[in-house]
């Protein structure tokens, strides 16, 4: 078995790039840090899985605690999409303990889903407006109760999409929001997925620790390149053209997810494996 990863400049470099996009365009943090770390560093898909989970779960908290400051947290819609996503996580962790996490039916699990996962960001990124314009009227004018349960339904559907692949908690949550909520701020639609983020990407980085899918001197590395980054890109968000970069983003997304979905993921012998569980 090949020993875990020891701390690296070029995790932390990988951090501080994928902060400053996630700063400019809120989008790209599990988009991009996942596959980064499985097709450039060539970690197992399961460990950079679980470790960019604990990643987010600290940079969403600390994300939170502005949103929250500013008082653009509506915790009723925090509370409708937890209701869905952490019990749906706790089931897709169960299930996952079933495979062997380290073998190649996990792996090709979690790139198909990993793929899937980001084809559709990029088509929310690219159609957002397109979609809201057309569907959120009508949406949006459903009994107060179908929107309860359509945003449970989509909490629980986050939950099992972030916990095999740890995309799907941005952009494609926002939509969500956005299409169910039309008539809710931009700024309290961004800081409830924020919000709901947190209590999603912690109970599923937690149970991928508990399955040894999680790498801590990584995760200590990219949380200290990726604190700088979202500071300087949340500083030059407003320097450069949303539409321009949104569209770069979902080229690269979709590029990603064509790598992995034509098997050009790293053996499984040669990439990094999972550690041991905890005991």
């Amino acid at each position: 078995m090949t020993a875990v990863a020891t701390f690296q400049p070029l995790y932390t470099l990988a951090g501080f790039s994928i902060g400053v996009l996630v700063g400019m365009t809120g989008v790209g943090g599990g988009s991009l840090m996942t596959p980064l770390l499985i097709l450039l560093f060539g970690i197992h898909p399961a460990v950079a899985v679980g470790t960019d989970l604990l990643y987010a779960a600290a940079t969403k908290t600390a994300g939170s605690f502005v949103h929250g400051f500013n008082r653009t947290i509506d915790w009723r819609v925090v509370r409708r999409l937890a209701a869905g996503s952490v019990p749906m996580t706790i089931v897709t962790i169960i299930a996952l303990s079933h495979l062997d996490i380290n073998g190649p039916v996990s792996q090709q699990l979690i790139g198909a889903v990993l793929a899937f996962a980001l084809f559709l960001t990029a088509a929310t990124l690219v159609f957002r407006k397109a979609m809201v314009a057309r569907y959120a009227a009508n949406i949006g004018a459903l009994p107060e109760n179908r929107i309860a349960l359509l945003t449970v339904a989509v909490g629980g559907a986050l939950g099992v999409l972030v916990s095999i692949s740890s995309v799907g908690a941005g952009a494609i949550g926002v939509t969500a929001l956005v299409l169910l909520y039309p008539k809710l701020p931009t700024a309290r639609i961004v800081g409830s997925d924020i919000a709901h983020a947190v209590p999603l990407t912690l109970v599923a980085g937690v149970g991928h620790w508990f399955l040894g899918s999680v790498d801590w001197p990584i995760f200590a590395a990219l949380i200290v390149g990726s604190v700088p980054g979202i500071l300087i890109g949340s500083y030059a968000a407003i320097r450069v053209p949303e539409t321009a970069l949104r569209v770069v983003l979902a080229v690269t997304l979709v590029a990603v997810a064509m790598k992995l979905t034509f098997g050009l993921l790293p053996p499984t012998a040669n990439v990094v494996a999972v550690q041991a569980a905890p005991h």
